[in-house]
């Protein structure tokens, strides 16, 4: 079976010149139109189905597994891939310990590596949907405050690689029990970060312009069912009940590729905090999630510098530039980079299966 096989069937909206926008799932390198299924699956946007709930999700998937088997395809070439449903509300979390280490060690040296609260619960702020984007679309490079009395375009412009879930079923205080009950399935995220606007806004109060221009997602919905589930990892000190059982984990395995120069490969099953934590976290206090929102993972990052999911980690702040395939060196992004970040993650069975990617080209 491919890593686009009948295992996985990811998701996506498309259309050819001069059509209209359809919904379809990936089959190798083809897309198969799902409109002749009708109903949920004849709509122009993911969306319709993610409002349905789990059982019609389990009912529509059984329906495309059955169709993609024999339904010709479209070759991929020849079709522009959408954003696949209608982005409601984002947010954005921290869970990776490793990431949170490197970060604190490069720009707070003095200070201790994790902040006293982030063993105990899921840190996450809230983004900007309106700047949510399909992979491929050019990411204008942000202007903002770099420091006392100066303006001007970012010079640290950076990535981050990231996994994101996106919900179907409206809720407020879900237990971590129901996450599957609330959350469809899971796309490639690319949090795009201005680092010199980040450093003199964040404090007091956190991320704010250097984060809000451009989030890049794949353009495939990978849904739930058909990603295999490990352990949680191992929580010290035990987190408090409403963030108990810690829910799934999810063995995807991330890749970053710098104007085609593979530079790192980030492992999500190391991630502390799990997606089921996340979004019990969110919805405790009573905000309410809606069809269509969007909450990522944050920065993945394993232990060593390969694994990391950012250059603000892979070149030291931009003091350890990378070297690639063209004999450049890089510290942080230039007009006209490119960066693709893709996964894969073992099926529900027991073959790998793809998870898309996504890709922005930086211009001025």
């Amino acid at each position: 079976m491919s890593r686009y096989g009948l295992d996985n069937l990811p998701y996506g909206v498309f259309s050819e010149p001069g059509g209209s926008r359809r919904l379809g799932v990936r089959l190798g390198s083809r897309v198969v139109d799902l409109s002749p299924l009708g109903g949920l699956l004849a709509q122009p946007s993911l969306t319709p189905l993610l409002a349905a709930g789990r059982a019609r999700w389990t009912a529509a998937r059984a329906a495309v597994i059955g169709f993609a088997a024999s339904a010709p395809g479209i070759p991929l070439t020849g079709v522009t891939l959408h954003l696949p449903f209608e982005v409601a509300d984002y947010t954005d979390f921290y869970s990776s310990q490793w990431h949170a280490l490197n970060v604190g060690e490069i720009l707070r040296p003095d200070a201790p590596g994790l902040p006293p609260h982030w063993r105990h619960l899921p840190i996450g702020y809230h983004g900007r949907s309106s700047t949510v984007v399909v992979s491929g679309t050019p990411v204008a490079r942000p202007a903002g405050q770099l420091g006392r009395g100066v303006f001007g375009p970012s010079r640290r412009l950076d990535v981050e690689a990231e996994v994101g879930f996106v919900v179907g079923t409206p809720g407020r205080r879900i237990p971590t029990s129901a996450f599957a009950d609330h959350v469809f399935g899971v796309v490639l995220v690319n949090d795009w970060s201005a680092r010199d606007i980040q450093a003199w806004e964040y404090r007091p109060l956190g991320p704010f312009l250097a984060k809000s221009f451009a989030t890049s997602v794949s353009p495939w919905v990978v849904p739930l069912e058909a990603l295999a589930t490990i352990d949680a990892p191992v929580q010290d000190p035990p987190p408090l009940d409403y963030l108990l059982p810690a829910g799934p984990g999810f063995d995807l395995r991330l890749s970053v590729d710098w104007n085609g120069t593979r530079v790192t490969n980030p492992p999500f099953a190391s991630m502390y905090w799990t997606a089921a934590q996340q979004l019990a976290h969110l919805t405790v206090n009573g905000a309410t999630v809606r069809t269509g929102d969007l909450y990522a993972s944050g920065t993945v990052s394993g232990p060593s510098r390969d694994e990391v999911g950012s250059f603000l980690e892979l070149t030291r702040n931009g003091t350890e530039p990378v070297k690639l395939a063209d004999g450049s060196l890089r510290g942080f992004l230039l007009d006209g980079d490119t960066v693709t970040i893709g996964g894969t993650a073992p099926g529900a069975g027991s073959n790998l299966i793809g998870l898309g990617e996504v890709t922005g080209t930086v211009v001025a």
